[in-house]
């Protein structure tokens, strides 16, 4: 993400000499983070981690079941930043509320509106596969930028390539590297990090390299008469080792159940569960526990009871990185 600044004329060579001001002009550069209504505590603590004023957004929903949102405070003339995740329940109202509060930015001057989305609703809707299917997310990028969205950061989007067919620059960001943090916070530095499959490798690596333990992932077999995949542990050896299960998202559950039954059997002393957006469907929380994870941890791109890993320093250091 990338934030325009005024160009400045050439000084002469005495005023290029005195670094003080150079030091005002940097100091001049800021921006402001609009708190999006399901991201509010989010946004204060990304306000708070950088110095950017924050600009609270009242809000309700109409008996009608619409949405409102209003700005309560000046972005006239300024660059803003809108935190607001999209995800279930309700995925469909915020990312009306988010396209509301880019126009609501814009026609309130604001020069560039960036908009800070944990999870993006419609990620896994990125292609096609019968006819007369449409692609969702892509949908959903031109009504963000019909809106007035200039640029885009999201959090362990489900497919990376998926930015390249947005109208504006885009970009993800790892939050994998914050959850192992976690993890060796609570002594488990040395853990084995496991991905459900060899597909996820990349985010079981990336937390390795905080973890600084082994790396590994479980196998897939598909029958080919039913079709049904089953999982494997072939190849690893997890006995009297702390396993922790790596996933970009958990939905219903039903992968990391069966890696954990499957890791327990195969003699693990400890096993987790750490996630990036913890959707947790249904019972899948508990099912999850019950087959023998001792504690799921997710992060604040989507609320609730698993998210024990704030995004905050992840999108204060990318906003902070425009100064």
């Amino acid at each position: 993400m990338q934030f325009e600044t005024e160009k400045v004329a050439p000084q002469s060579e005495d005023k290029a000499l005195k670094p003080k001001h150079a030091s005002k002009r940097e100091e001049a550069y800021t921006l402001k983070v609009i708190s999006g209504p399901a991201s509010r505590e989010l946004a204060e603590a990304v306000s708070a981690q950088t110095g950017f004023q924050n600009v609270p957004v009242v809000s309700k929903i109409f008996p009608d079941g619409e949405s409102y949102v209003r700005l309560d405070g000046s972005v006239q003339g300024e660059d803003v930043a809108i935190v607001q995740t999209t995800c279930p329940p309700m995925q469909d109202g915020r990312l009306f509320q988010l396209a509301f509060l880019a126009d609501s930015a814009r026609r309130a001057g604001a020069k560039k509106v960036a908009a800070v989305v944990p999870y993006l609703a419609y990620a896994r809707q990125d292609k096609t596969f019968l006819t007369g299917e449409g692609i969702s997310v892509e949908t959903i990028a031109r009504m963000l930028k019909a809106a007035g969205i200039d640029q885009f950061v999201t959090v362990n989007i489900h497919s990376e390539p998926t930015l390249g067919q947005f109208p504006f620059p885009a970009k993800t960001l790892s939050a994998i590297p914050l959850i192992a943090e976690y993890f060796v916070k609570k002594g488990f530095k040395g853990a084995l990090a496991l991905s459900p499959d060899k597909g996820a490798m990349y985010i079981a690596k990336q937390a390795q390299e905080v973890l600084d333990g082994d790396v590994g992932h479980l196998s897939k077999t598909r029958d080919r008469y039913t079709g049904q995949t089953v999982q494997t542990a072939e190849g690893l050896n997890v006995k009297g080792q702390t396993v922790i299960i790596l996933d970009d998202i958990i939905s219903t559950g039903g992968t990391i159940v069966g890696a954990a039954k499957i890791l327990r059997e195969q003699g693990a002393k400890h096993v987790f569960c750490g996630c990036v957006h913890g959707l947790l469907i249904g019972d899948a929380e508990k099912r999850i526990l019950d087959a023998g994870v001792e504690e799921i941890v997710g992060t604040d791109s989507v609320p609730g009871s698993v998210s024990k890993v704030s995004l905050a320093p992840l999108i204060s250091q990318e906003l902070k990185a425009q100064k």
